[in-house]
């Protein structure tokens, strides 16, 4: 706040206003507009005696006529004159500040924006979304933090980022949250460490190691659960808690990993892996846009929101 505004809130006197109700100034406004009680009435949809004595509250108020009947009408008074002039932008500024949403333009903002979301959503999901706030808001700034499934609702209830991007196993009443992508697993490989020719079989899978991504440190996911109902087991030798490092260890390892699909399409596509379906019924996630209630109505932050989603929507080129 500017040192203006608070010296502006130093001169209000709340006695003054105590006689005041603001619905009586927006009757004299449309009185001065109309000219006519009746009018006034059609207009502020009450009944002609409201109107009247309304009209001789105000005129007690200011102790004015304000309004006098003449030749063509009712005719307003200097004093009344003078009210309109100085009460129609005040009110004006009013109704602005009550019921006009702020507006956000993006091509000038020069805000700062946090966003929090795991290593492979950053891979997959950002470099559209910077490549689209670069062209609609090139002063705009973006920090990213890494947070996982376990950790997002924590870190937004800290206040350490405005919008996050994960899996949600828990919500909070005070979260908001809208979908982004359902998707299932995907395995990738390089291809000179483990050569692997046509559609991946349930017999290559369990065959080699297995590079496993986790957040809590286990050496078994989903995944395991679904290959025990088969009677199988596989080889998990190595975990880790970002899926950056995938690509640099299976260039070293003839080792599998089971990433999420859209990563994977990534990864074959700039990381020079192979991708393949999983060769048994895929488990799926849901990942969702989150932030705090309290920023619901924040237009800077529902403007990032339609462009976090549109990006996520946009298949790779």
């Amino acid at each position: 706040m500017s040192f203006k505004s608070i010296e502006k809130m130093m001169t209000i006197s709340e006695r003054d206003f105590r006689a005041v109700d603001l619905n009586l100034l927006v009757t004299f406004l449309v009185l001065m507009r109309e000219r006519s009680v009746s009018r006034a009435a059609e207009r502020l949809f009450i009944g002609q005696p409201a109107v009247s004595g309304a009209l001789a509250r105000l005129r007690s108020l200011f102790d004015d006529e304000l309004l006098v009947r003449g030749a063509g009408g009712m005719e307003p008074t200097a004093r009344a004159l003078r009210l309109e002039a100085e009460l129609l932008p005040a009110l004006q500024d009013v109704q602005a500040a009550l019921f006009q949403s702020e507006r956000f333009d993006p091509a000038g903002a020069e805000r700062a924006f946090t966003l929090a979301m795991p290593d492979w959503v950053e891979v997959w999901l950002m470099p559209r979304v910077f490549a689209e706030l670069r062209r609609q808001a090139p002063r705009v700034r973006v920090a990213v933090k890494a947070t996982d499934p376990f950790q997002g609702a924590a870190m937004l209830e800290r206040h350490e980022m405005e919008l996050g991007v994960a899996t949600l196993p828990d919500k909070p009443a005070w979260l908001r949250s809208v979908p982004l992508a359902r998707m299932g697993f995907s395995c990738v490989h390089h291809g000179k460490r483990l050569p692997l020719a046509g559609p991946l079989t349930l017999r290559d899978y369990v065959a080699h190691p297995h590079v496993l991504v986790t957040y809590r440190g286990a050496f078994r996911s989903g995944i395991d659960k679904l290959l025990e109902a088969r009677g199988l087991q596989r080889q998990v030798q190595y975990t880790t808690q970002q899926f950056s490092t995938l690509p640099s260890l299976l260039r070293e390892v003839a080792a599998l990993s089971s990433v999420p699909a859209a990563l994977a399409d990534h990864w074959a596509y700039c990381q020079d892996l192979h991708a393949h379906p999983l060769p048994l019924p895929s488990p799926e996630i849901e990942l969702s846009m989150f932030w705090h209630a309290a920023k619901d109505k924040d237009p800077a932050l529902e403007w990032l929101r339609g462009v976090v989603a549109e990006a996520a929507r946009t298949p790779l080129v």
